[in-house]
């Protein structure tokens, strides 16, 4: 007979399931409230700063890894990344023979196997990241040769590129990464549920 004292709580409970569907079902269907506008053409272009593997997108601009070496000391890269590119509390940026273990990475923890000049499929996604992500707390403040001489050294001393290469907007897309073919996108096809590559779990 307890089950009969359950009946009540049971029906409120099938009651606010119910409500809880037709709100977000109606919420889907309503107007909007009239807030906000549309962004002008020049707050579109000034957040539209992606740029893509092909690097059309890339701004006019130069640098060495000489230039990049001396801007990842001035602009205060070693302080997280390490003097060398290692061993700092920030993601490895320079591949290293000796990291010591159990030195501190903030997690996600990017190190020796999965260096972003190694890793990245291509050299443009550095560019994107170190133009719109860096420096910590001074973020896209960096010039466009700020950023492609930094992109520089960076490959220069993962021996992707070499000693006297100049990036610009040109030269960088060129720039075959190793782990260019260590990437797939996901099938054209895909359906809800299904794995975004083959073969993955």
């Amino acid at each position: 007979m307890a089950w009969r004292k359950l009946l009540p709580l049971c029906a409120l409970m099938l009651i606010v399931a119910m409500y809880q569907v037709v709100v977000v079902a109606g919420g889907a269907q309503m107007p909007t409230y009239g807030i906000g506008r549309a962004p002008t053409a020049d707050e579109v272009k000034a957040w539209d700063i992606a740029i893509g593997p092909e690097g059309k997108e890339l701004p006019p601009g130069r640098g060495t890894p000489a230039q990049g070496a001396e801007l990842f000391v001035n602009k205060g890269c070693t302080a997280c990344h390490g003097k060398t590119g290692s061993g700092g509390p920030a993601p490895t940026l320079i591949k290293s023979d000796t990291v010591a273990d159990g030195a501190p990475c903030l997690a996600p923890c990017v190190n020796n196997a999965n260096t972003i000049a190694l890793h990245s499929p291509y050299a443009t996604v550095m560019w994107d990241y170190i133009n719109r992500g860096m420096p910590l707390g001074k973020e896209q403040t960096l010039k466009p040769d700020e950023v492609y001489s930094i992109v520089a050294f960076l490959l220069n001393k993962n021996g992707v590129i070499k000693d006297d290469e100049v990036m610009d907007q040109t030269t960088l897309p060129k720039v075959t990464m190793p782990n260019a073919k260590g990437w797939a996108l996901p099938p054209q096809e895909w359906k809800h549920g299904q794995p975004r590559l083959a073969g993955y779990p």
